[in-house]
C-alpha cells in the first residue's frame, strides 16, 4: 500500500526500483487496486470536525469508495487554504467563499462547489450586559458589545468565522475592536466555545459547533441573536488543482468532492442532528 504523509512540500527523491514497485502496485496514480488504499488529504475548517459531521460522513464515503481512505486536517478556513497553495492537501472544504473563490481564480484549485449551508449565532452570558439578545441584527449586537466594553472570544485565526466576525465588526462601526474585553484564542471554534462559556462572553459561533456542543457546556452562555441574513454561513469543496500540485490525488479528491454533491452525499448531510438535535445542523445545497 502507498503511504502518504500529511506534509507533501518537501518530496524526497524515490529510488528507481522503488518507483517501478509503487506503480506496479497499480496506486501510483491515486486509484487504488485490489486490496489496497490510497489516502485522500482533507484540509477542512475545524466546525465539521468539531460539530460530529465527519464522523458520519467519512465513514458513508469509505463504504461507498472503499479504495479510499479520508485523512483530515482540521484547521481554520485560511490555514486548510494555505496547505492547498502549498500542495499539502488534496481537497478543501471550508466556510469563506471570497477566499474560496481567490484560491480558484488564483489556480490552487479546479472549481468550488457548493455543498451546505448553516448559521453563525451569537452567544453570551444569559444577563446580556450588552443587550445583545434586543438588537435589530447581528452588527448592532456588536456594536453594543463594543461601546459596553464586554467580553468578547474570537478565534482570531483568519478562520471562516473570524472573516465573518471582522465583518460584522466593521459593519458595526468598529474597525479594529481592541482592548482587554476583547481577546483571541487562535484556536478552533470548539475551544473558542468553551472558553467563552467558561468566561461568560460573547462569541461568535456557527450552529452545528454550537448544537453540538451545548449539553457539554457548563451553561455560561447562551444563544441571544441568531437568523439574521448576515449571519449566513455556506460551505464549499474545492480539488486542488493537480496542475499546481502533480502529487496530490486528483483521482481521490475529484471523488470526495462528487460524492458530498450527491444525493447520497446530500442527504446524509440533510439528516445529520436531525434525531439527536431535533434540527439538522447543516443544509444540504449542493446543485444537482
Amino acid at each position: 500500500m502507498k503511504k502518504r504523509v500529511l506534509s507533501r512540500g518537501s518530496a524526497a527523491a524515490v529510488p528507481i526500483l522503488v518507483l517501478l514497485s509503487i506503480l506496479a502496485s497499480g496506486c501510483g496514480d491515486g486509484q487504488a487496486g485490489g486490496n489496497s488504499t490510497s489516502d485522500i488529504i482533507v484540509a477542512s475548517t475545524t466546525s465539521t470536525k468539531d460539530s460530529g459531521l465527519f464522523d458520519v460522513l467519512l465513514p458513508a464515503f469509505e463504504q461507498a469508495y472503499p479504495d479510499y481512505r479520508v485523512k483530515v486536517n482540521a484547521v481554520g478556513t485560511g490555514e486548510a487554504l494555505k496547505l492547498g497553495e502549498k500542495c499539502d492537501a488534496d481537497v478543501v472544504l471550508v466556510h469563506s467563499p471570497e477566499a474560496e473563490e481567490k484560491f480558484v481564480t488564483d489556480e490552487f484549485g479546479t472549481e468550488r462547489r457548493e455543498i451546505m449551508y448553516n448559521e453563525f449565532v451569537i452567544a453570551g452570558a444569559g444577563a446580556d450586559p450588552a443587550g445583545a439578545d434586543t438588537a435589530p441584527d447581528a452588527s448592532t449586537a456588536f456594536s453594543r458589545i463594543a461601546q459596553t466594553r464586554s467580553g468578547f472570544i474570537s478565534r482570531g485565526d483568519e478562520s471562516g468565522t473570524h472573516k465573518a466576525e471582522k465583518k460584522l465588526w466593521v459593519k458595526g462601526g468598529v474597525l479594529t475592536p481592541s482592548g482587554v474585553w476583547y481577546r483571541s484564542t487562535g484556536q478552533g471554534m470548539g475551544e473558542t466555545l468553551r472558553i467563552a462559556d467558561e468566561t461568560r462572553s460573547y462569541v461568535l459561533v456557527d450552529l452545528g459547533t454550537w448544537l453540538s456542543m451545548k449539553d457539554s457546556l457548563s451553561g455560561g452562555v447562551i444563544v441571544l441573536l441568531e437568523g439574521d441574513p448576515d449571519l449566513f454561513n455556506q460551505y464549499g469543496v474545492i480539488p486542488v488543482n493537480p496542475e499546481r500540485c502533480p502529487a496530490v490525488n486528483a483521482r481521490g479528491a475529484a471523488a470526495f468532492a462528487d460524492w458530498l454533491a450527491s444525493p447520497e452525499g446530500q442527504n446524509i448531510i440533510g439528516e445529520y442532528g436531525q434525531e439527536q438535535y431535533g434540527r439538522a445542523l447543516f443544509t444540504p445545497n449542493a446543485a444537482q
